[in-house]
């Protein structure tokens, strides 16, 4: 964004506006805004920062810990916890996979459908409605992974059902992952509490 002349200040529609003509309010809560986003950015920064020398501090860890013991843990994969030498503090690695399906879903849907329709006369209203729920996307046009995940867990004796769950199973595809690391500090009771890294949270 172009920085206005000199004596003028640019509006939210790209006017320049005379200095003189704008409120001392409106100029103070500029300012303001202004100082809080400078701020936000040296944290943000410092945040990214701390972010990626953590998790290669961890990681550099494994690989001395690996070493030790003459094993080698390839491609930093996998959840754990390191733990200071008197336990009061905690840090955790997770790493969260985002699961998708392809069009063996949709098969899934039919041979589901095809259960409720053989079921309709004695069949719970209860699992139809679970059913459908579970193939609906959100707006993004995303299933919703734990629905779906819990229509694997009903243990229904039915060859279709079965058929389906199998379906299921063979569709999901792994589309990414992202590393967490996670830091806590013991209480009182033995508890572990996360030491927020967040604004909303701190």
């Amino acid at each position: 964004m172009s920085a206005a002349k000199e004596g003028y200040k640019k509006d939210a529609k790209g006017r320049l506006i005379p200095l003189d003509l704008i409120k001392p309010i409106d100029m103070q809560r500029d300012e303001l805004v202004a100082d809080i986003v400078a701020n936000a950015k040296v944290l943000n920064k410092a945040i990214a920062d701390f972010k990626h020398a953590t998790f290669g501090d961890v990681q550099a860890f494994i690989d001395l810990s690996s070493e030790e013991y003459g094993v080698a843990i390839g491609g930093g994969k996998g959840n754990l916890n390191l733990f200071s030498f008197d336990g009061r503090f905690k840090v955790s690695r997770a790493i969260s996979e985002r699961i998708v399906f392809d069009e063996r879903l949709q098969v899934a849907k039919a041979l589901i459908d095809t259960c409720i329709q053989r079921w309709a006369a004695d069949s719970n209203d209860n699992i139809k409605v679970l059913v459908q729920d579970a193939f609906q996307a959100d707006k993004q046009g995303q299933i919703n992974t734990a629905r779906v995940f819990g229509l694997m867990r009903l243990d229904i004796k039915d060859a279709d059902w079965i058929e389906a769950m199998h379906a299921i199973k063979d569709s999901m595809q792994i589309a990414g992952s992202k590393t967490y690391i996670r830091v806590y500090e013991r209480q009182e009771d033995g508890s572990y509490k996360a030491i927020p890294l967040d604004v909303s949270n701190a």
